[in-house]
């Protein structure tokens, strides 16, 4: 396998060029990016600098990729890493900082030229600072150690970009104009500086247990397919990808160096994988809404199919609740999976809410009872040091899931985890079959640590803030003050779900090419409110007259002149405008509005619907009218107005919801 370049100078040659000189090995072939026209280059070994050209001060550890933007194309490179350890004797980093370089040199990314300009910028380095990416210059990091031996001999002397997994291969998108240009001339091969980053997890920790020296390491990747926030990315598309796609891999060495005998165990959590959405209208519980669409089992099939070819055996378990808000989802999965008919493939459905009630943590045993012929049988990754050929291969894969793929689904793929850590030790006779982890406090607490960790960053990307439930995934014990922290991140979660997120889901579609600037595109819908006045001042007179109540309460009265009527007219006032916002509720959610999901928020199509909430007063009456068949073309007319009205931009969302 070709390694990547580690080191890089760059030097700018005025408003002309960006070129790109290896550190190491000397005398490598530089890389010259024209800013005028774009060009890509490659250039022959030795090529003298530009004698006007300038060096950056900073070091270039990495080329991140090329977006394009409403005013420029940029290129993102990596001035800053972290090193993270070390697996396979490679290093593995941390991206922690970054410069944007345009090439227009009328564009300035500290002063962008208009508004435009300037939102998406903001977009491309919220999403760099908020995610958390990971890479390796000379071991792929996108694939688990089984893929990897797998392929050995097949990958021989490719580039690193060419042996990734497509699905964890954060930048593809952002990569693709070296991509082409290496495809399509052998002489300009860029592989040397196409530099595959995941957005996941990495920890590996030492351990000592009694004589043996082993190192436990957790790596989570989470998929480009489908990426996104909490509400704004659920289901499934037509391809089979579904939202908040993680793979996590529990790696063991035992011998303190990878050279010695390795194991690899990996897990797979993923939403629901039906067309269904959550519509926020400012209430705590969204709406739940099923699309019943003609190709829903096909997209199953897609998603469950890929899983074949990539695990083999899949056995999926189902832990959302089987009462109340959840329990349509629940319905409407177990219906098409009994339609798809998939083999290798078998649904195990655990009342999680139910069965741990009352923090009785420990019936997650139960669960595992389920599932322990599959783990059995299913194994995991084995390679020896004395032995060609694994030991073992992991010929199977669980796939568990709730509603958000977090807090739920981080405690049993946790539990999963320690059970397979036991069985693997066991079985290496590191530990004595009527031994257990937990007499160990070291392996213990960097095990927990680690899937503490873990869960937290899985559910910064998709939600906001930590996960929930962490207190048991630490301790073992689910504690009181685990309860008030859940509290406190359910809030902030409420928060940033329904004021905030539109942001976060227009950057995900920004950087990983579900959405780019098209012909005929209208920039000024992503910074022009063109929501009607009555929607846009309730919020102003909201917060006006909580300011006159806390006035009259604070303030020195000049009079003994009661002030009833002035708090009733205050507090008349607040009342009246919090719950015109709440009726119109779906008008006030931060939407995406690089694609703004109206399809999906106004689908009046096959399917269930928990509840129209945060539509207005007036579209019931429509919709009643419609259904009788009376004055069909003006309730269409309003339908399409009320869409207007909330679509914040001009290019509508992919069909089905992809």
């Amino acid at each position: 396998m070709k390694p990547v370049h580690q080191r890089l100078n760059l030097y700018i040659d005025g408003n002309e060029t960006y070129t790109f000189v290896p550190v190491e090995p000397v005398g490598a072939r530089s890389l010259t990016i024209y800013r005028n026209s774009g060009d890509v280059v490659l250039n022959a070994p030795n090529t003298p600098l530009p004698a006007t050209a300038e060096r950056s001060v900073k070091t270039i550890y990495g080329i991140y990729g090329m977006i394009s933007l409403a005013m420029s194309e940029y290129i993102i490179v990596i001035t800053g890493r972290e090193l993270r350890g070390h697996i396979m004797r490679q290093n593995i980093y941390r991206a922690t900082e970054y410069d944007i370089l345009p090439l227009n040199p009328d564009v300035s990314v500290q002063s962008p030229p208009n508004v435009v300009e300037s939102h998406l910028l903001a977009l491309v380095q919220s999403h760099l600072q908020g995610g958390t990416f990971f890479f390796s210059y000379g071991w792929d990091i996108t694939r688990r150690l089984q893929a990897q031996w797998i392929s050995l001999q097949e990958d021989g002397d490719k580039a690193l970009w060419e042996i990734a997994d497509d699905r964890f291969f954060w930048n593809k998108f952002l990569h693709n104009k070296f991509i082409d240009i290496t495809s399509t001339n052998p002489d300009q091969n860029l592989g040397a500086y196409i530099l595959p980053v995941i957005y996941g997890t990495f920890d590996i920790r030492p351990v000592q247990i009694s004589i043996w020296q082993i190192r436990l390491g957790l790596i989570s990747r989470r998929s480009r397919h489908r990426a996104g926030t909490r509400y704004f990315r659920r289901g499934v598309d037509s391809e089979g990808h579904v939202a908040n796609f993680n793979e996590t891999e529990q790696v063991l060495f035992v011998g303190g160096d990878e050279s010695g005998t390795q194991l690899s165990f990996v897990q797979i959590r993923g939403s629901i994988p039906v067309y269904w959405a959550e519509i926020n209208t400012l209430r705590y519980k969204p709406d739940v809404q099923i699309m019943e669409l003609q190709d829903t089992v096909n997209a199953l099939r897609a998603h469950l199919q890929e899983n074949l070819n990539q695990y083999g055996g899949q056995t999926l378990v189902n832990l959302v609740n089987q009462k109340g808000h959840e329990k349509p989802v629940k319905e409407a999965f177990e219906k098409h999976m009994a339609e798809s008919n998939m083999p290798k493939t078998r649904y195990e459905y655990f009342d999680f809410h139910s069965e741990c009630s009352k923090m009785r943590w420990d019936r997650i045993s139960v669960l595992l009872g389920k599932l322990e012929e599959e783990l059995v049988q299913n194994g995991y990754f084995h390679l020896a040091s004395n032995k060609p050929e694994p030991v073992k291969l992991q010929t199977g894969v669980i796939r568990t899931n709730c509603m958000d793929n977090l807090d739920r689904t981080n405690v049993a793929q946790c539990a999963i985890a320690k059970w397979m850590l036991n069985r693997q030790l066991k079985e290496l006779r590191v530990i004595q079959e009527n031994d257990s982890v937990d007499n160990y406090d070291e392996l213990t607490r960097d095990f927990r640590e680690m899937w503490t960790d873990h869960a937290n960053f899985i559910s910064i990307a998709y939600s906001g803030t930590g996960a929930l439930k962490t207190d048991f995934t630490r301790t073992g014990k689910r504690t009181r003050q685990g309860l008030l922290e859940d509290g406190w991140n359910s809030v902030v979660r409420y928060l940033k779900n329904n004021f905030f997120d539109g942001a976060r889901q227009d950057a995900f579609d920004l950087m990983t090419g579900a959405w780019w600037p098209r012909r005929g595109w209208n920039p000024a819908t992503l910074v022009v409110d063109r929501r009607p006045l009555i929607i846009r001042a309730p919020p102003y007179m909201l917060f006006f007259s909580l300011f006159m109540i806390c006035a009259g309460l604070t303030l020195p009265r000049t009079s003994d002149y009661s002030l009833f009527y002035y708090f009733l007219l205050w507090v008349t006032l607040v009342v009246v405008s919090t719950a015109f916002i709440f009726i119109h509720g779906i008008d006030y959610v931060s939407w995406p509005r690089l694609l703004p999901p109206t399809d999906i928020i106004y689908y009046d199509g096959p399917g269930f619907r928990s509840a129209h909430h945060g539509k207005g007063l007036a579209l019931p009456a429509l919709e009643k009218a419609a259904s009788a068949g009376v004055g069909e073309k003006e309730h269409r007319r309003a339908r399409s107005k009320k869409l207007d009205e909330i679509e914040m931009g001009s290019i509508p969302a992919k069909e089905h919801f992809d």
